[in-house]
This record gives C-alpha cells, structure tokens and sequence, in this order.
C-alpha cells in the first residue's frame, strides 16, 4: 500500500472481528474435534493464522475471535501464538458463546454472534467494524477497504471477488451501480434468467479493472465494513445471518458499497478446497505465497529442531520442521510438524498434517513389542490422494488409496470425502491393512 493511503487511515479506529464458523460438517472429519478455524494449514500453520496476519499486517491489532462449537484447540492456539506487548494496546481475544441472565442460546448464526458480543465491542472506542471469517486463505490489506469505505461514505462496505458463472450458483452474488452501490443481493443464484440480470455489464468489467471478461459476477467474499452508528439498529431484529438476511436488509435502508478484490482467494470450506489448496501451497508456483514476507502469515513459534532427510526422493513439497524422512519418495505432498516416514514409503498427494509431539523411546518400544504402529508412517507403505491428520499411526506395508471407492464412505479405520481418504486424529492403521 501506498504511503500516503496509510498515513491517511486512522487504524486505531477500527475494531476486528473473526467468525469462529459452526460445525464444520462439509469439513468432517477434520472438524470431529475442532473448530474450523483451527485445522492445520500447509504444514505449521492453522486456517485462523489467515485472517489474523492480514489485521496485523494491516496495523489493525484489536482482534475478537467469536467461538462457539470444539473450541478447545483454537482457545489454546491463539493464547500460545498472538501476545501483544503492553504498550502496542493491541490483543487477539477470544469471545466464547456464554449464558446470560437475558439469554440462554448458543449463537443462532453469524449476525446472532455479534449482536451478542455488541456489549463487548461497544466498550472500545472505533469508527469502524470489520467482520471477517475464520476460515478463507487470501492476502489482503484490509487499509485499502477501510479507505474505499470512507471515501464512498459508505455505511457499509462488502468485499467482493470477481467469478465465473459456473461458480456463481455457490455464491451470494451482488449486482452494484456506476459507483460501486450494490443494488441487489442474490443468494446462490441458479436460474439462467437470474444469472443473466446479475451479471456485470461489459463496460463495467473494464472499469473495475476485470481483466478476464468470464469472472463477470461479483461474490460476497464474507468480509465486511460496518460504521459504528448503525449496528445497533442494524442488529435490532432476530435475523441470525449476514448474508442470508441482514445484508439484504440493509441494501434496501443503508449505503451499501462493494470493494472489489481480485487476488487469490479460497474458501476452505469443504475437504476437497481444503486438499486442493493444500497441495498448491506445494507447487512450484503457489496461487498463494507463503514466502511474502512483506505480509507474511505469522503462527506459533515453536521451536522445533530443522528436519533431517536420510536418502529421501522428493519432489514439490513442502517439509515442515522437526520431521525426519528416512529413504522415502515424496511427490505433491505437504508432510506436517514432527512427522516421521519411514524407508521404503511412497507418498504422492498426501497431506500428512504430523505430530503434536515425539513418542519416548520407551512407548516406541511398546509398541513394537504390542505389533501397534508407532506415531508416523511406517516402512514400505503406499499412500495416495489422502490427508492423515495428526498423530495418526501408519503402519508397515500399508496401501491407502481411494481408487475404485466411493466418493464418500465412513469406516472405523477411515473415511472417504470428495474422492479424498483421510485418517482421522489419533487414528490407527495397522501394519499390512489395504484400504
């Protein structure tokens, strides 16, 4: 960002809010025993780092993340990664659905969610609120949206990304005027007449900068910009969703402006997102960079040892730290912390998401001596197409593979989503099973 743009926004006046997501069912089973916001990430970093760095890289230190459902591991992320020093008067804090003598309910919704913590939120002295999800992978100053919104004298400002029409039936779709206004909301548009009314006029593409002239639909990117003043009035209903009720509603009563970015974006919201996103960060040329260090991701310090490689075979991929690979292959695969792979192993579109710690000595000869497989993946074992979440034990001459299986299949040792097998936490494959 330009200096002078910088200089010209008061970052002290805005206040940041993270969506801690639902369930996370289209993400299960990584989602059975944590947030969304807290699955693990290209190796050392979890999906909430995302949004964090961009406020932080933005100058924007005063962080709320709104959890609710399997908050246990993100509760202990955050406090273990983002601890401001006491004189930047910055914090990422975390607000927990609670019981009140008012209202006993869980979050109904992502607008129930912050019209729940506005007793919170209204205690700090900001302009300007900025709503954000828990579980996107973008790089984006969020200065250049809070400028546009001040410019435009928007009330409310939403980021929007351009699509293709295949994708657009998935998405909330905006239709905006001359100056950016958006007129109309359409949610997940399917019918072809509709598609066509909300699509950008040719002229507009050019405008708004829009190079390739098939992303002509403009999708909600879930992030927005609220003026302080009306978020009171704006959440004095029981509507429970921003973009199913609330930001419909304020098109028709409030200054509603579109922020047009056109950088990587993805929404993680299903097992194959997630696969595909990982696997790129391991390609020679990410969509996504992680070696910007102009805006970098920031996560937990941990302290690891560097990984040691005996005699690997590996070709595009990513090798976090505290790993050890013994004469292994390794293609397209992104192999997480403290992972352990074994002579012999072949993996190739694998994200292997590692280990919360090193087995002692004495466990790794229990297990030997009980036939169990240790923590890691062990010796002459083929595995493809397959996320293995943490601490999970491979064993010896182990095949996984979802070739010749259904789309989606639960079994006791694994389970099978969009085409993809994944091997629970703390799961146990043991040696010589085929799957």
């Amino acid at each position: 960002m330009a200096l002078a743009v910088e200089q010209s926004i008061n970052t002290s006046n805005v206040l940041c809010v993270i969506l801690g997501g639902g369930a996370g069912k289209r993400l299960f089973p990584l989602t059975r025993d944590r947030a969304k916001p807290a699955v693990p990430l290209a190796g050392k970093y979890r999906l909430v780092d995302v949004p964090i760095s961009n406020c932080i890289n933005s100058n924007f230190r005063r962080i709320y993340l709104l959890t609710q459902y399997n908050s246990v591991s993100l509760h202990r992320h955050i406090l273990q990664s983002y601890n401001f020093d006491p004189f930047s008067g910055g914090f990422v804090e975390i607000l927990a659905a609670e019981q009140t003598p008012t209202d006993s309910s869980w979050y109904q919704g992502t607008a129930d969610a912050v019209r729940k913590n506005l007793v919170h939120f209204m205690h700090h002295d900001f302009e300007y609120l900025l709503i954000l999800s828990g579980d996107q992978l973008y790089r984006m100053d969020f200065r250049d949206v809070i400028a546009q919104h001040v410019e435009t004298g928007a009330e409310v400002t939403i980021a929007t990304k351009p699509v293709q029409r295949t994708e657009a039936p998935q998405l909330g779709i905006m239709q905006i005027d001359d100056d950016r206004r958006i007129r109309r909301f359409v949610e997940k548009p399917t019918d072809p007449r509709l598609l066509d009314e909300v699509r950008l006029p040719e002229e507009s593409l050019s405008v708004l900068g829009i190079k390739d002239a098939r992303e002509a639909y403009l999708a909600s990117m879930g992030i927005y910009v609220f003026n302080r003043d009306i978020l009171r009035p704006l959440l004095a209903n029981d509507l429970t969703d921003f973009g199913k009720h609330v930001i419909p509603m304020a098109i028709q009563k409030y200054r509603v402006f579109a922020y047009v970015f056109q950088g990587y974006w993805e929404d993680i919201g299903t097992i194959r997102s997630f696969f595909e996103a990982n696997l790129d960060a391991a390609s020679e040329l990410p969509k996504f960079n992680f070696y910007d260090m102009t805006a970098p991701i920031f996560t937990r310090a941990r302290f690891l040892p560097s990984s040691k490689v005996n005699s690997a075979h590996i070709e595009r991929a990513l090798i976090s730290e505290g790993c050890i690979i013994n004469g292994a292959r390794i293609v397209d695969s992104v192999i997480g912390l403290r992972s352990i792979v074994e002579s012999g192993s072949y993996l190739r579109r694998v994200v292997a998401m590692g280990c919360d710690y090193y087995e002692t000595p004495e466990s790794v000869e229990a297990s030997i001596r009980s036939g169990r497989p240790r923590i890691g993946i062990g010796k002459n074992t083929h595995i493809e197409n397959a996320i293995i979440d943490k601490n999970a034990r491979i064993g010896d001459n182990v095949v996984i593979t979802p070739e010749g299986k259904p789309e989606n299949l639960d079994h006791e040792l694994y389970y099978i989503r969009d085409g993809i097998v994944i091997i629970p936490r703390d799961g146990v494959v043991p040696h010589g099973t085929i799957i």
